[in-house]
């Protein structure tokens, strides 16, 4: 079994001046936190308490959490509420359209909460939301970024076939700590949704994944599971600090200097991904648009 120190509540360590920043003065702040507000949008910047999403909504973008913002798992990482989810709202796939129109967002990241009261774990919602997204934004590059949907068939194709550009699903840590980290999900599980989603599309779709360090993981775990990654096909990479989001959540074991990044980034370009974002304040969709596609998928 996977051994990480028991959550105390206790103080959390002096953050290293790497991961100090500063809030950002811009009004464009102001003006996201309204719009998100008049069209009742939920962002996983807020529900999982991202230190990143004061800067993100003060250059007007943000990662649209679509389902609610319940989940039905209990991540040890993750501070999003899990409790008994609501119903789905069938006009959230335009008020997301919608958005995305009035921020002029070039690149847009939706992600969900994971659904598993569902028999298609949200994979309806997440089709019926990138296809209303690409109406009202036909030039916008569509990321989405998936819970394992149990590894249904069924679920993964109905994603695939609104044909987002980037089909993102997170390892989020090393094989030895996935009991510990998040007991409802498998890393192997994980493994297996980026091989199919890459075995249907190909290069017509670029896969993505990420994940967390500082929670206790070895230098050549982190490798193993790049390569794992790779063994799969995964064109993209995320590599970023952990931090506990509360103190009921799990500890962090080490901040992990920006050079052991750098190194880690340097590693994974040489195994062949295409994008490498690695840096302590990287998350999932942290400057997404970064990336440009090659072309737009046909």
């Amino acid at each position: 079994m996977p051994t990480l120190p028991p959550v105390e509540l206790k103080s959390r360590p002096r953050l290293p001046d790497w991961l100090r920043t500063k809030l950002p003065t811009s009004d464009s702040f102001g003006r996201t936190r309204n719009l998100l507000d008049e069209l009742k949008l939920h962002t996983v910047c807020e529900s999982a308490k991202c230190p990143n999403h004061w800067e993100c909504w003060s250059k007007g973008t943000a990662t649209f959490m679509i389902g609610g913002d319940r989940c039905t798992r209990a991540c040890g990482f993750c501070a999003v509420t899990t409790a008994r989810p609501l119903a789905l709202e069938s006009d959230e796939p335009l008020r997301v359209a919608e958005a995305t129109r009035r921020m002029g967002l070039r690149h847009v990241v939706i992600t969900a909460v994971a659904r598993d009261d569902l028999a298609d774990g949200g994979a309806e919602h997440f089709r019926q939301t990138i296809e209303a997204v690409r109406r009202l934004n036909p030039q916008t590059v569509i990321e989405v970024l998936t819970p394992d949907f149990n590894d249904r068939d069924g679920s993964i194709e109905a994603v695939l076939a609104a044909r987002p550009d980037i089909f993102n699903h997170n390892l989020e840590t090393v094989r030895r700590l996935t009991p510990a980290v998040r007991s409802r999900a498998t890393y192997d599980r994980s493994l297996s949704v980026l091989e199919k989603v890459k075995a249907r599309c190909g290069d017509t779709i670029h896969t993505k994944s990420g994940l967390m360090l500082g929670l206790g993981e070895q230098e050549e775990e982190v490798v193993e599971a790049m390569t794992d990654l790779r063994a799969v096909g995964c064109d993209i990479l995320t590599l970023g600090q952990y931090l506990q989001p509360t103190l009921r959540h799990l500890p962090v074991v080490e901040f992990v200097s920006p050079a052991k990044f750098d190194e880690l980034g340097r590693r994974a370009r040489e195994m062949g991904f295409v994008h490498v974002a690695s840096g302590p304040m990287v998350r999932s969709s942290y400057h997404a648009d970064e990336f440009s596609l090659p072309s737009r998928v046909g």
